[in-house]
């Protein structure tokens, strides 16, 4: 089959992995600068730091499977047991983060696939010599016997819209949370101890995390997301009034330290609300997947694209 996947986040490569495994013909396309999606890692002077997904857990065995042989391949680690300083070892859940950062995993993912980034995909509507048509905005087209699409609901339903495809009610009414985070490279460490996270440590954030302790930054530098309310609520303010409330905020676990630069990043469909119950939706040779569901956060999304995947196998 020729196959073209939406999305270059982890349920897009993972489906288009599968695939190209089994001998099919697949292109990813993606709107971003590199793949990824929200294993997002951005370099600032000499700091380095994950913006989007901060680290991912593994209680699947087929997840498990997959997460053992990047661990062999020196792509991911494991981070720490917990964030409590006091009990990190205690929960008994390892949470895993990239060697020099989340897109790590994206990157090796990639490797060998025919990912075409910068690619924002229009429409989808069907062939004339082919069973779907992916027009791109700058008026080319790509055609494939099925598509994947993993890219957040409402973005889907765009593509859609041409597509004479029905989508359930409840799926078309899934909202998401949205996610501004500060990103800030400090002078000296941070008021934040080992092992450099901490799930929502106030009213403001909801993820605080130094990348220095953390392993990945040779400066030190915070990742700090703010939590859901405070992003509703301050996302349409002046984006300089945001940044310096943020900064006010997170006074508390930059310490002492003077901030050398920082700067604010959002995701507006961050995480989604609701979860579809079963791991893809499929209709027409046109599969979604994503974190929507089966599962949120990582392994969620990675499990979703191999089903979707899975499910274009069985039915050639």
């Amino acid at each position: 089959m020729r196959v073209v996947v939406v999305g270059a986040g982890i349920a897009g490569l993972m489906a288009a992995q599968t695939l190209v495994e089994n001998g099919h013909d697949v292109i990813v396309v993606d709107k971003g600068r590199s793949p990824g999606g929200r294993l997002a890692t951005r370099r600032i002077d000499n700091a380095t730091l994950d913006h989007g997904a901060q680290f991912f857990t593994v209680r699947d065995p087929l997840f498990k499977s997959h997460v053992e042989k990047w661990i062999a391949s020196g792509v991911v680690t494991e981070w720490c047991r917990g964030f409590d300083s006091a009990t990190q070892n205690n929960d008994g859940f390892p949470r895993y983060r990239g060697v020099r950062g989340m897109t790590d995993i994206a990157k090796h993912l990639a490797n060998g696939l025919d990912v075409r980034c910068n690619t924002l995909a229009f429409s989808i509507a069907p062939g004339t010599t082919s069973k779907w048509q992916l027009n791109i905005d700058d008026g080319s087209a790509l055609n494939a016997d099925a598509l994947i699409v993993t890219c957040p609901l409402p973005q889907t339903y765009a593509l859609l819209v041409t597509a004479d495809i029905e989508l359930p009610d409840s799926m078309m009414r899934t909202e998401y949370d949205r996610t501004i985070c500060l990103l800030a490279v400090l002078n000296q460490s941070s008021a934040v101890v080992s092992p450099g996270g901490l799930q929502n440590p106030d009213e403001t954030f909801s993820f605080v995390a130094d990348n220095a302790i953390k392993g990945i930054s040779s400066a030190v530098a915070l990742t700090l997301h703010a939590n859901p309310q405070f992003s509703l609520e301050h996302w349409d303010a002046p984006p300089q009034d945001v940044h310096d409330l943020l900064l006010k905020q997170a006074k508390p676990w930059i310490g002492d330290a003077t901030v050398v630069t920082s700067q604010v990043k959002k995701w507006r469909l961050a995480t989604p609300l609701t979860i579809w119950p079963e791991r893809h939706w499929a209709n027409e040779m046109i599969v979604l997947a994503g974190d929507a569901f089966g599962g949120p956060k990582i392994e969620g999304a990675a499990l979703s694209g191999l089903s979707a995947a899975n499910y274009l196998q069985q039915i050639i």
